[in-house]
C-alpha cells in the first residue's frame, strides 16, 4: 500500500516538474519571438531616420545594421555592443571596430549555437549582405575562414579595405560554452547599392578549417 502511494506521489511530482519545464521553455521561446518582433520594428524606425531606436524602453542597445545570408536565407538585426546581454538577442557590433558600412574592419560577434551557427556552412566565395542605417545595401564576399586562439587579436586590427569580420566560439559542437578557440570568417566589400558605390577585389583564400568543428585549429 505504501509503495503504491509512494509511486503515485513520485508520478505526480514528475508530471508537475515536466509541466514546469515545459512552461519555462515555452516562456523563453515566446520571449525570444517577441524580442525579434521588437528588434525588427526598431530597425525599421532606425532606417527611417531614427537614432539609437531602442527595441524596448529598458534596453541598453539598439540596431546598427542588418546582416543577411543569401545561401541560407537568414537575416539578423545587428545590435550595438557585444556584451552578454546584447548577444542574447542577436549579433553584436564590437565597440571600437569600424561602424557597419564604413571603411576599415567591422567586427561582429554572436553565439555559435544560435545566430552564428550558419558560419560552419559558409565557404570561401559565399556572399554576405549588410544593410546600414542610412539605407545602403553592401555585398561582401568571404575570402577567409580560420580558427584562432581567443587571445589572438590580430583579426580585430584595422584594415585598409572595407572588411567584415564575424567571430564566434569554437568548436561548434562543444558541450560547454566559451573555451580557448574562436572561429573567424572574413569578407571583403564587393559592391554597394544606395547612397554610394565602391568595388574592391577579394583577397585570395587562406587557411580553411573543417566546418564540422573536428580536427581543425
Amino acid at each position: 500500500m505504501k509503495s503504491r502511494k509512494a509511486l503515485g506521489l513520485a508520478s505526480c511530482v514528475s508530471v508537475v516538474a515536466a509541466l514546469f519545464l515545459f512552461g519555462q521553455s515555452a516562456w523563453i521561446y515566446g520571449k525570444a519571438r517577441v524580442a525579434q518582433v521588437l528588434l525588427r520594428r526598431a530597425w525599421i524606425g532606425t532606417v527611417r531616420g531614427g537614432k539609437e531606436v531602442k527595441p524596448w524602453l529598458w534596453a541598453d542597445t539598439w540596431p546598427v545594421a542588418r546582416l543577411s545570408v543569401p545561401s541560407s536565407r537568414q537575416d539578423f538585426i545587428v545590435l550595438a555592443g557585444a556584451s552578454g546581454r546584447t548577444l542574447a538577442f542577436g549579433p553584436g557590433h564590437l565597440d571600437g571596430s569600424a561602424q557597419p558600412g564604413e571603411d576599415g574592419n567591422c567586427v561582429l560577434s554572436a553565439h555559435r549555437d544560435t545566430q552564428f551557427e550558419f558560419l560552419r556552412r559558409l565557404d570561401v566565395g559565399d556572399a554576405l549582405d549588410l544593410e546600414t542605417r542610412d539605407g545602403r545595401r553592401l555585398r561582401y564576399r568571404v575570402f577567409e575562414r580560420r580558427v584562432i586562439q581567443k587571445s589572438d587579436t590580430s583579426v580585430l586590427a584595422r584594415t585598409a579595405e572595407p572588411t567584415l569580420t564575424l567571430v564566434t566560439c569554437y568548436p561548434f559542437d562543444a558541450i560547454a560554452p566559451g573555451g580557448p578557440l574562436r572561429y573567424v570568417v572574413r569578407a571583403q566589400l564587393m559592391q554597394s547599392r544606395g547612397v554610394r558605390s565602391r568595388v574592391a577585389a577579394p583577397r585570395a583564400a587562406t587557411e580553411t578549417p573543417s566546418p564540422s568543428g573536428r580536427g581543425a585549429g
